[in-house]
């Protein structure tokens, strides 16, 4: 019975670990994911803006950051350093 238990807790704390997104920085004009799966295969799905994120995501990244997620493989993305943000001038 207690080595059932350990595993239900080992199991919450590996969902609770996958559920925090992995965050990354762009590299200049990038606009693909270049995030790879288990098996070395690049994802390459379109970074699209994200204006409304989730508060959990807010307290990873802060208020009002400019970020970036992949359609496919939902990991964040925070701008290229040398790039000039674009904070709300493409929101309508």
């Amino acid at each position: 019975m207690a080595e059932e238990a350990g595993a239900v807790t080992n199991a919450g704390a590996e969902a609770e670990a996958s559920s925090t997104p992995k965050v990354k920085t762009r590299k200049p004009k990038q606009r693909a994911c270049d995030e790879k799966d288990a098996k070395g295969k690049t994802c390459a799905g379109h970074l699209k803006r994200w204006f409304e994120y989730p508060a959990e995501i807010e307290k990873l990244v802060g208020k009002g950051a400019e970020i970036y997620r992949c359609e496919f493989c939902k990991t964040l993305y925070r701008p290229d350093p040398g790039q000039r943000p674009n904070s709300y001038t493409v929101r309508y």
